[in-house]
């Protein structure tokens, strides 16, 4: 199976070319970036530290997307709008990792999905998707009258968008376990004189620094007892690898939008 990864010259990037080259049956086809990047025309597997791949990072990524069976997109919201037409176009399996998508963005993928597999999730890891099936299951369980519900999370210096994708996927998860919408009980923030918490609400806190990969927990709050489900990554290879195993899971399925937990065969 042939793989091409876009945003090849960044930290994610990297890892997902290391994942691919690290895959039996997987073979790198194609690199690119953004045009202008300090990384165009250099090796994608010297710049991932896995040794040269004899695949050179493009600032075109047209010819890629027809030359792949799969593209794996960790890029940025508007990159991800513009790659998703690309593999529309091609009709080849588009796995994307990227957060902080805005509505016309998420409404690319969307397309795209009429057209191709697409795989996307907040998070590539599998035990944090275990994470969000319990996460449902025990918001089933617990009622809000009685527990609240509280979801920190903590990220590198360099993170762009907040809360996570997966803090927000966690939250979603809490929601349709209530049987209610997250925008409806969703509190993203608290400062001053907030007054008391209100009953049902999913609360979210939002920590930044160092080179921290990714650490989220739940809390469920009783009055006497606490309940906490935790997920700490230590290594964003975990991610690309998760994305690897999309990518061979929706390699000749049908055209649809899918999710890890798809891919991982998950049931709350």
């Amino acid at each position: 199976m042939t793989f091409g990864v876009v945003g090849a010259g960044g930290r994610m990037g990297g890892k997902l070319v290391a994942a691919v080259a690290a895959t039996d049956g997987c073979r790198l086809a194609g690199a690119s970036e953004q045009p202008g990047h300090a990384t165009v025309g250099q090796d994608a597997g010297v710049l991932a530290g896995v040794g040269a791949l004899g695949v050179a990072v493009t600032d075109d990524p047209l010819p890629m997307f027809a030359a792949v069976d799969a593209i794996l997109d960790f890029t940025a919201p508007a990159a991800s709008a513009h790659h998703a037409r690309l593999a529309a176009q091609a009709m080849c399996v588009l796995v994307v990792g990227t957060t902080g998508l805005d509505d016309a963005a998420q409404a690319e993928i969307e397309r795209a999905a009429q057209h191709t597999p697409v795989v996307q999730a907040p998070n590539f890891s599998a035990p944090v998707n275990v994470l969000f099936a319990l996460t449902e299951k025990v918001a089933a369980v617990l009622g809000a009258e009685d527990t609240d519900i509280e979801i920190v999370e903590m990220h590198h210096r360099h993170k762009v968008d907040a809360p996570s994708g997966t803090a927000l996927g966690l939250g979603h998860a809490a929601a349709a376990g209530r049987g209610v919408k997250l925008d409806d009980v969703a509190v993203m923030s608290r400062e001053g004189h907030t007054g008391a918490r209100a009953a049902g609400q999913i609360g979210f806190a939002t920590l930044r620094g160092g080179d921290v990969a990714g650490e989220h927990s739940v809390v469920f709050a009783a009055d006497g007892e606490r309940l906490e489900l935790s997920h700490r990554a230590t290594d964003r290879s975990i991610f690309a690898r998760g994305a690897v195993r999309a990518a061979r899971w929706a390699n000749g399925r049908p055209p649809g939008l899918y999710s890890l937990r798809d891919v991982l065969g998950l049931e709350v």
